[in-house]
């Protein structure tokens, strides 16, 4: 089976660049408040009080970023050796297959999270009274966003299609350094 080299459509490009600003904001943020706190408490002035609440809200849109930049890349852990023994239009048959049945439980998984945030945003943050529901919006986003980055893969199967490596792209290397 012969597959025909595409580009990201708009909508990967919108979610890599989406993912990409929240690893890059809440990394900044991060930084600058446990450094400035570290300073504050090396130099006697004893700390911001809030300074631990922030980090922890913003590490899991952190990590969520990350994971649906690594899916996007194809770069999370896989076995291949079984599929690789079989056929191309079987292997192309277990894809299609798989790519469908893990966007139906990102699905499952973005229903359960939804059901949640009402559940935890009762719950605030003891100094800044922020709602707990913060740390669980970025897992119903970045589940919905992998539901999504799935489908795609799925389709892009289904067309026998493969995305450009980021190494094949020029642009991509020059920004990659």
């Amino acid at each position: 089976m012969k597959y025909t080299k595409v580009e990201r459509n708009l909508l990967e490009r919108a979610i890599v660049f989406v993912c990409s600003c929240v690893m890059w904001v809440t990394t900044v943020i991060i930084f600058l408040i446990l450094t400035t706190n570290t300073f504050m408490r090396y130099f006697g002035a004893g700390g911001l009080q809030w300074a631990n609440e922030i980090p922890e809200l913003l590490f899991p849109w952190l990590v969520m970023a990350g994971v649906v930049l690594a899916a996007e890349k194809g770069a999370h852990i896989t076995t291949v050796f079984l599929v690789e023994s079989v056929s191309s239009a079987a292997r192309r048959r277990i894809a299609i297959l798989t790519w469908l049945a893990v966007a139906v439980m990102y699905a499952i998984l973005v229903r359960a999270t939804w059901g949640m945030l009402e559940i935890v945003h009762d719950e605030r943050t003891p100094i800044l009274q922020l709602p707990g529901s913060i740390p669980y919006a970025c897992v119903l986003a970045g589940m919905l966003m992998l539901c999504v980055l799935a489908l795609q893969s799925a389709w892009r199967e289904i067309r026998c299609e493969r995305v450009a490596n980021d190494h094949d792209d020029v642009n991509s290397q020059v920004a990659q350094g």
